[in-house]
């Protein structure tokens, strides 16, 4: 789905986080890490909001063919030595004629970051685990004890794929947020507004759309068995990492992400939606 927060093409427009800090804007924390996500669509000159996770690898992969840098499936891999390549300059932020960002649920996407980046084995664990002072085994770390981590060692910030979405907005208001639960509704909007969107899954194999999920009960699953299950076609579903006490958890470590989703998309779209009321 899409929720429009703002007026497509309104100028200037109010950039989130330069306000908060009485410094040199290039010296603003905040705001320096949303703009380094801010990407430029050079045919239309829309500013995307890159968050790790929310089929960034799709959009990335569309603004490298959009933008003259790669011809096709073939030079794919291009885009993740270039994450910073179309980063809109100050100029480009606050004169973009359309913005727009892809938000996901926050329980969805930690559970995705843990069966990729962790499950996997990739730099992203080897960085958390040298955090703890290597006190993360690499053959049993758990859902559980990946979530327990990052509340104990403060690692929230500490990796992109993780880091709260609120962190990625450039912007007070988007032309449009999109859910990635909603997706295939992103993609014809952004078709309307000149923005071809072409899937780069098929290519990077980073999701886990081309597994089959198993119900059942994972947070307590090492990661040498959900290697396995990974080698046998199969994942866990998002919500079966989950139980009530790691959802508790998650809810207070990512509130502002939790918040966030369902004021600007739908909240029922989310694993586990905040009680009404």
């Amino acid at each position: 789905m899409s929720a429009p927060t703002g007026d497509p093409g309104a100028s200037p427009r109010l950039l989130r986080h330069a306000r908060g800090q009485l410094v040199t804007l290039s010296k603003n924390g905040p705001h320096v890490t949303a703009a380094t996500q801010a990407l430029v669509h050079y045919p239309t000159g829309a500013v995307y909001s890159f968050i790790p996770k929310n089929a960034c690898s799709t959009l990335r992969y569309s603004l490298a063919l959009a933008n003259g840098c790669i011809a096709g499936p073939e030079d794919w891999a291009w885009i993740h030595p270039n994450n910073g390549t179309f980063r809109a300059s100050l100029r480009e932020l606050v004169t973009a004629p359309y913005t727009f960002v892809v938000l996901r649920c926050p329980y969805a996407r930690l559970a995705s970051v843990f069966l990729d980046k962790i499950v996997g084995r990739y730099p992203d664990f080897w960085g958390l685990h040298r955090i703890t002072g290597d006190r993360l085994d690499p053959e049993k770390t758990t859902f559980r004890q990946f979530v327990t981590t990052l509340a104990k060692y403060k690692a929230l910030t500490k990796n992109i794929h993780w880091q709260p979405q609120s962190d990625f907005l450039v912007y007070e208001r988007y032309d449009d947020v999109f859910a990635l639960e909603q997706f295939a509704a992103a993609i014809e909007t952004l078709a309307a507004r000149g923005i071809a969107v072409a899937d780069a899954r098929p290519l990077t194999k980073h999701g886990t759309s081309h597994l089959t999920p198993e119900d059942g009960a994972f947070a307590d699953a090492p990661i040498h068995r959900l290697a396995s299950l990974k080698r046998q076609g199969k994942v866990p579903a998002h919500r079966a990492l989950y139980d009530e006490a790691l959802v508790a958890r998650v809810a207070r470590l990512y509130a502002e992400d939790i918040d966030l989703y369902a004021r600007w998309c739908r909240a029922e779209d989310m694993l586990f939606p905040p009680a009404a009321g």
